[in-house]
């Protein structure tokens, strides 16, 4: 927009909301939450006794697509922020809303957080340690836990790429942008084009490295899943150059092709999805030892991972772009608070896991009370936390 600055006018970027990618990532914090309070009670997990084989259906469809899609929305905005601020003020914000907060997470919060998973599987010998003992234990002898926010430390190392990345090349993104932008009125080739670079940043690791590895430097809280490095950095990269461009006119456009076509975007993802749980159902019914599985496997397996995640990362934005008009009270509400939230919860399901543990409960009724307890004890804690002005500016 323009603003009058004495006598002579110059352009000014001011940022803007955008509605419907707010809820996309508030909705995705929703996903986090009901992912973490469900895991404890699937088969798939070693927690609780109480289980149910629909929460390992929800573990993963989650698991198989929403951090690669919160990378692809968090990548959104680091062009409109990177020229609104510069390289260095932009770094400087990204090291104060997430390297704080990262380094809260791994001093203070995770610790609190598994603290009850030490006294439910405490090692022997160790039954005496109060907190304090734990927490030594933690920094010294290991092992010392992230939890979530792994995400936080891998967003803040992409977002230094792409602000060095632009201070260099700044025509680099730009021209990624415009490749993008000349697809919004050609949903289709979008589509299968983003399917085809999701096969690409996924499947050879997939292959070569297996899903279960995790990258952790000699033991520090640094961790990412190794076979999953390219995808979500792929996926960054596509948003950061989705928003070099005019987001609300682009490929991301709230009346745009690709919002129109969500229902397309979902059914297609659907499709992919029952292809994981047909492999998963071979893998425990048909192969010899499913801990080893065959290459055939692995690649039908990754194909299948990376056709669902594509997928589902046009149709979870183009669905809350399709309905950017309708009232959705909750995720606007949440939206202030949903980075706090993402924060904090982890403390709330632990505790609550391990209170509900002894009980003879059904795993619903249990589910019920760790995702209830959780998203209010996080939401209320967030809202007083954000009355402190510095900690507003962080979260």
């Amino acid at each position: 927009m323009l603003q009058q600055t004495g006598k002579s006018e110059q352009a000014v970027t001011v940022p803007t909301r955008i509605i419907a990618l707010d809820r996309a990532r508030s909705f995705i914090t929703l996903l986090v939450l009901l992912h973490h309070s469900v895991v404890n009670y699937t088969y798939f997990g070693s927690g609780d006794k109480a289980r149910w084989l629909g929460f390992d259906l929800i573990v993963l469809f989650n698991d198989s697509f929403f951090m690669a899609c919160m990378f692809l929305i968090s990548g959104l905005f680091v062009h409109q922020s990177l020229m609104r601020r510069g390289t260095a003020d932009y770094v400087a914000n990204r090291a104060w809303r997430l390297g704080v907060p990262y380094l809260l997470s791994i001093f203070v919060l995770m610790p609190l957080a598994y603290y009850p998973t030490f006294l439910r599987y405490h090692l022997p010998g160790t039954t005496d340690f109060n907190f304090f003992h734990f927490l030594w234990r933690v920094f010294t002898i290991g092992p010392w836990p992230s939890g979530p926010s792994w995400f936080i430390w891998v967003l803040l190392a992409f977002d230094i790429v792409a602000a060095l990345l632009w201070a260099a090349l700044p025509e680099a993104i730009k021209g990624l942008g415009r490749l993008i932008y000349a697809l919004r009125y050609r949903p289709g080739f979008a589509f299968l084009a983003f399917l085809t670079f999701s096969t690409i940043v996924y499947l050879p690791s997939r292959i070569w490295i297996g899903d279960a590895a995790w990258f952790e430097p000699r033991g520090y809280p640094l961790p990412i899943q190794t076979s999953r490095i390219f995808l979500y950095s792929g996926y960054f990269l596509v948003g950061v150059g989705i928003g070099a461009m005019d987001l609300r006119s682009g490929v991301f456009a709230e009346n745009g092709e690709l919002a129109a076509r969500w229902k397309i975007w979902l059914a297609v993802a659907l499709m992919f999805y029952c292809g994981i749980l047909a492999l998963v159902y071979i893998k425990h019914n048909f192969l010899p030892d499913p801990n080893s599985q065959p290459p055939w496997f692995r690649a039908a397996y990754g194909l299948a991972f990376a056709l669902f995640s594509g997928a589902m990362a046009f149709a979870e934005p183009g669905f809350f772009l399709r309905y950017a008009k309708a009232p959705l009270r909750l995720l606007d509400a949440m939206r202030p608070s949903a980075y706090g939230i993402f924060l904090i919860h982890y403390i709330f399901i632990i505790w609550l896991q391990y209170a509900v543990y002894d009980p003879p409960l059904s795993p619903f009724l249990k589910f019920a009370i760790v995702f209830t307890g959780t998203l209010a004890g996080s939401w209320a804690t967030v809202i007083g936390l954000r009355k402190i002005p510095f900690v507003a500016r962080m979260i």
